[in-house]
């Protein structure tokens, strides 16, 4: 990842400045130049419509829009966001409910507070160098939330439930 990591751009959304601050500092000296920040999810809509990023890392909980809200807009709502965007969900509460709720809105990676330079640097890494497909139905948009590629799968859709 050294190669191409000054040319990152790299969106970071979380309401506590600190936190902002904390992760920006580390991905700066990980020596990614382009980093934009925002408080909340709506900011970071902006952001994200005129700048595009090619990772988030996005608090789950925020006011008035929080993270999950955010990811759903980024994935389904025209007007010029990058719907494939890797965002990485940052929460300090992993309860099993929440983290369905998000990986189901379409979050690609998850990062749990406290944050350390080595998660960072490996949900980094995999959302840019290990990239999953994307998915598309009724129901869900985001990346595959099977992490595999099926040689048996033959058809648009991924579950036998979905219809035509």
């Amino acid at each position: 990842m050294k190669t191409g990591i000054r040319t990152l751009r790299v969106l970071v959304v979380d309401d506590n400045e600190n936190m902002r601050s904390l992760l920006v500092g580390l991905l700066q000296s990980l020596g990614v130049e382009q980093v934009r920040q925002a408080a909340d999810g709506e900011a970071a809509l902006s952001h994200a419509r005129h700048w595009r990023a090619d990772a988030a890392f996005v608090d789950m909980k925020m006011a008035p829009m929080d993270g999950i809200e955010f990811t759903r807009i980024i994935r389904t709502a025209p007007g010029g966001a990058d719907p494939y965007m890797p965002i990485i969900m940052l929460t300090s509460e992993a309860h099993r409910e929440r983290v369905l709720e998000a990986r189901d809105a379409g979050v690609t990676e998850f990062l749990v507070k406290p944050v350390n330079a080595k998660a960072l640097v490996e949900r980094l890494k995999t959302v840019i160098e290990r990239q999953r497909l994307f998915v598309r139905t009724d129901s869900y948009v985001g990346p595959d939330r099977r992490r595999k590629n099926s040689a048996a799968y033959t058809g648009p859709r991924r579950r036998e439930t979905d219809r035509e």
